[in-house]
């Protein structure tokens, strides 16, 4: 098969390395990718939403396959697209389409969904400019701390835990009359906040039958001990220990089958990946958010861990007969570690020579915010590199990871130590 990844950063070097590993692969392709990428397949100079370049590339190589990585191109239609036009409407897609992809694209159209489906998530409430004034009455009557989340797309930046009520009204208005977060906070969610500890699992569906993937946690904050500012995420863990089998049946039935389900009863067809962001209180799981493809960093860390033919899988989910399909998962921990720019996720500068990433024999280097120039691969990003170790056990894939992370040079690099520490 010829197959196509969009995308550019840690979570498509880890799809084209997997993808590297099939018997069933004759070409990869990447639009853009990065450093990194180009050992497992081809780069092209494509963006992941110019959609006319990708569908005539597509046509012109003779691809069998494209594989979404990011939200955008999914939530503004790449698939839908493809379905559009007679000349690549038979090149299945991975990745939901439009009316599927709201499920990430929109908070409050997941918070209905959840409701609608008696999927465990926490109260709430939306607002608009029409109904300011309420959404700050509703916050006067709501426990603290309180959570505000821009409806559509904020680059990860859209959500806000308020711990005063002051701060919840001022951050209110700031959002829906002053578009801090421009269109994307138009209409902003009022939450309830949840106290428990947060982890994902993500799921492989054809729309009707579907795969558990490995559980993953990641760590947000740029410093060690979960301080200081959002990132992107600054290092995963697989499995989640406290993920046990228990909880898991729980989220099966409470939550992945009643969503795989529900978007069947919806009629929206669906065929990909959904991440469903998870936290655990008191044994119980409440959906914090969906997305529609896989996190970064998480899926360094899930990928490494799956032993089936990812291309199997995705054939299946192509197909529609994902039940037909072997799976299984190396019982291993995996552990991922980012490695950012001097700065991050403040201004930073990119440009820096990276130096020793061949000399890592016991962890994969997943390459995120990287490029070639002039031979030499240079930071690009804040995200530089993602480090994975698959060990026995979680301290000796910790071990490794964070060595191996120390072990890679360029000027100003920056890493936590600390990745999984509070799971041991």
């Amino acid at each position: 098969m010829n197959i196509l990844i969009i995308g550019s950063g840690g979570r498509e070097s880890a799809f084209a390395y997997k993808l590297a590993q099939s018997s069933k692969l004759n070409q990869l392709f990447i639009a853009p990718g990065n450093a990194g990428t180009e050992q497992y397949g081809k780069n092209v100079d494509l963006k992941v939403t110019d959609f006319q370049g990708i569908a005539d590339f597509a046509k012109a190589n003779n691809v069998n396959m494209v594989v979404v990585g990011p939200e955008e191109p999914l939530v503004k239609g790449i698939h839908d697209y493809f379905l559009a036009d007679d000349k690549v409407k038979h090149i299945p897609v991975i990745g939901p389409q439009q009316e599927g992809a709201q499920l990430e694209g929109s908070k409050d159209f997941s918070k209905e969904f959840m409701v609608r489906h008696n999927i465990p998530t926490a109260a709430y409430k939306s607002f608009d400019k029409s109904n300011l004034e309420e959404g700050i009455a509703y916050l006067e009557t709501q426990k603290l701390p309180i959570v505000l989340k821009a409806d559509g797309l904020a680059a990860g930046k859209g959500v806000l835990i308020c711990e005063t009520l002051d701060d919840a009204k001022t951050e209110l208005k700031a959002m829906i009359a002053d578009a801090k977060f421009g269109d994307a906070s138009s209409v902003v969610v009022i939450e309830e906040f949840l106290k428990g500890i947060e982890l994902s699992v993500f799921v492989l569906t054809d729309g009707t039958s579907y795969k558990v993937l490995p559980s993953a946690k990641d760590y947000k904050r740029i410093g060690e001990g979960d301080t200081g500012l959002n990132t992107g995420g600054m290092g995963a863990i697989s499995p989640v220990p406290f993920a046990d089998d228990t909880f898991l049946a729980k989220v099966e039935e409470r939550i992945i089958k009643p969503t795989v389900e529900g978007l069947k009863k919806d009629g929206i067809p669906y065929k990909g990946f959904i991440f469903i962001g998870l936290m655990n209180v008191d044994g119980d799981p409440f959906v914090i958010e969906y997305n529609v493809r896989m996190g970064d960093p998480e899926t360094e860390s899930v990928l490494t861990r799956i032993d089936s033919d990812l291309i199997d899988l995705l054939e299946g989910v192509a197909e529609g007969n994902l039940d037909t399909r072997s799976y299984s998962v190396n019982p291993k921990t995996a552990v991922t570690v980012v490695l950012v720019s001097g700065g991050y996720p403040g201004d930073y500068e990119t440009g820096k020579e990276i130096q020793n990433t061949e000399n890592l024999e016991d962890s994969i280097v997943f390459h995120a915010g990287t490029k070639l120039v002039d031979g030499k691969v240079v930071t690009a990003g804040g995200r530089v590199l993602a480090i994975t170790s698959l060990q026995d056990n979680l301290f000796d894939a910790l071990q490794q990871a964070t060595a191996d992370a120390g072990r890679v040079f360029y000027e100003r690099k920056y890493f936590r130590k600390d990745i999984g520490f509070d799971l041991i």
